[in-house]
């Protein structure tokens, strides 16, 4: 991610992120930066958080005078105690995104081990930090020394989060992926017993990691290609503002007419996504100067093994995910739209490599089009990319449905001839 921007612009765009997306309101979180020059940039006290402009950010150089029209942030101690400890952290993430601020309540971490993806970037990093007044010595205090142990996020008791990074972005996509975390088990919790990521799993988690792949030697763009990229980003870009995917985690991909693909690369901030860092892959080679995302082999097995699927991708929704880490089955019995989209919805236990991918490729099917990994992630297939988009969002949609279900009273399934007619009445193949 280039940081290359003005630090008061950096400020401004991730605070609108925070606030648009839900996770703090217009009183609360600050964020702050270290520029080149040692000076320190923060939000200011005071000002509505869903509306900054680059003029209310302000500037605290290293002898100590502050410049701008406000006053920094009540919450200035603890960033400062957080730098003075922490000299590797240039950044900092605090606000109050709400399945975060119950476990601050509850005085408790959300757990890493149940979901892949958060394991891997954050498992040994998050502390507690005993509660203190805002604005306190006593919370600059709190919150310092439990950044000293060398972690990048601490939760504050009784109050919310904050995330220390190398650059604003990588603490803004840490404090994204938590609060999904926070969301997932959650919903889980609501629907039955969660189980982790066994020892052997974790480790191959921890060993997995992006293959070096050959580069092509040539590659001449089509009109078809220059389409297909434009279509994925702007599904991933869709995403993303419906809170299907996260700002580094959910991949795309899509099957030109010379069987090769095109998918989301790695590394790169689904919202600020260009048609040209989508990556191409031929006959097992990539696009010069670029690394595709890390379900890339996955998505070329899918496409390896059912040539009628043109599209396809692999997230995890927050809802959809609470099914993935619980022993609850998830039911599309439930409405029309939801068996006639998803049909029935398969799941398999966690694995990484090869193997893995090929196993889950050969699960999809017409009858099966989604396909939940436990612990990991949902694969969904389709004919075009609106058609997979649709399914992530029924999928989502219809999950959350059925977690607040489990407030409202026993759900009662269409009845199986009512299924068997609409299978006939949409032509549907038959059930598995």
């Amino acid at each position: 991610m280039k940081t290359n921007i003005h630090p008061a612009e950096q400020i401004v765009s991730i605070m609108e992120r925070i606030y648009k997306y839900e996770m703090t309101t217009i009183s609360g979180g600050n964020l702050s930066l270290i520029d080149e020059n040692g000076d320190m940039w923060i939000t200011p006290s005071g000002v509505d958080k869903g509306n900054l402009t680059v003029r209310d950010i302000m500037r605290l150089k290293k002898d100590g005078t502050a410049e701008g029209i406000h006053t920094p942030s009540v919450e200035l101690p603890f960033h400062q105690g957080i730098y003075e400890v922490r000299p590797d952290i240039k950044a900092i993430v605090h606000a109050h995104p709400p399945a975060l601020v119950s476990f601050s309540m509850a005085r408790k971490k959300p757990n890493a081990k149940l979901f892949m993806n958060t394991y891997k970037h954050i498992a040994g990093s998050m502390e507690i930090a005993a509660y203190a007044i805002p604005g306190s010595e006593a919370l600059k205090n709190n919150i310092a020394s439990q950044f000293a142990k060398g972690g990048s996020a601490v939760i504050m008791e009784n109050h919310g989060l904050v995330v220390g990074g190398t650059n604003l972005f990588e603490a803004f996509h840490l404090f994204e992926m938590l609060e999904y975390l926070a969301r997932i088990e959650i919903n889980a919790n609501t629907i039955g017993k969660t189980f982790e990521l066994t020892e052997e799993q974790l480790k191959k988690v921890n060993d997995s990691g992006a293959k070096q792949l050959p580069v092509q030697e040539k590659h001449s763009q089509t009109e078809e290609e220059a389409q297909a990229r434009a279509a994925i980003v702007q599904f991933l870009k869709r995403l993303y503002d419906r809170k299907l995917i996260t700002s580094k985690m959910g991949s795309l991909s899509v099957k030109l007419s010379d069987g090769s693909i095109l998918v989301t690369p790695a590394h790169t901030d689904r919202k600020l996504i260009s048609t040209q860092d989508i990556v191409h892959l031929k006959e097992g080679k990539c696009e010069a100067l670029k690394e595709p995302c890390e379900f890339y082999e996955l998505h070329e097995k899918m496409y390896k093994e059912h040539p009628e699927i043109s599209s396809a991708a692999v997230v995890a929704p927050p809802y959809l995910m609470a099914y993935a880490i619980t022993e609850a089955r998830y039911n599309t019995h439930i409405i029309p739209e939801a068996y006639v989209v998803l049909r029935d919805i398969g799941k398999v236990p966690f694995d990484t490599g090869s193997d893995h991918y090929k196993a889950v490729a050969k699960k999809i099917a017409d009858n099966n089009p989604v396909l939940l990994v436990e612990n990991g992630y949902a694969v969904v297939t389709g004919g075009n990319l609106l058609k997979v988009f649709d399914r992530i969002e029924v999928a989502e949609y219809s999950a959350k449905a059925l977690v607040q279900a489990k407030h409202v009273g026993e759900v009662i399934n269409i009845r199986e001839e009512d299924i068997d007619a609409i299978i006939q009445g949409f032509k549907l193949s038959a059930k598995s």
